[in-house]
């Protein structure tokens, strides 16, 4: 019997399943990144220092305060007050005690004791010390511990 040899066709990859893989894995690692720019916010200009570095370690329990002004879209001031710049309000650093009591309470409602909670300050550089050391008084008051003050590294050349 005598057998006649079939064409030889070249395979044809389905690249469908490929490319929903892709897709889930773009979307998954989307989802489980760590966005640390959260906290900050645009609108305060942190002052520059050469000693500045980066945290080694994230903090377990934070609270972070971003203190600046009003801005225009060119940088300049459109409001003379400093404020804090607390969950979507504008408050005036003078004003922000009774949200730092709500912030204790949170705090202690979720079983964690303050000396263990950090408050991080992200102060403007045109901030005056003055009214950051406002801020850490009232904060004092509130029962919060632990401070620390945020500025960005300078660039160093070569």
């Amino acid at each position: 019997m005598k057998f006649k040899a079939a064409a030889s066709s070249a395979p044809e990859v389905d690249m469908t399943p490929m490319i929903d893989i892709v897709f889930q894995l773009i979307s998954f690692f989307m989802v489980i990144t760590n966005f640390e720019q959260t906290q900050a916010d645009e609108r305060v200009k942190l002052p520059a220092d050469r000693l500045a570095k980066p945290a080694e370690v994230k903090r377990d329990n934070e609270l972070v305060l971003n203190v600046g002004y009003k801005r225009d879209k060119d940088g300049n001031k459109t409001d003379p007050r400093a404020l804090v710049f607390y969950a979507a309000q504008d408050i005036p650093v003078a004003n922000i005690g009774p949200k730092l009591k709500i912030e204790q309470q949170v705090f202690k409602d979720t079983g964690v004791d303050l000396k263990e909670v950090t408050l991080i300050i992200r102060a403007d550089a045109e901030v005056p010390a003055g009214l950051i050391q406002m801020l850490i008084k009232l904060s004092q008051e509130a029962g919060f511990e632990k401070f620390a003050l945020k500025a960005k590294a300078e660039e160093t050349a070569g």
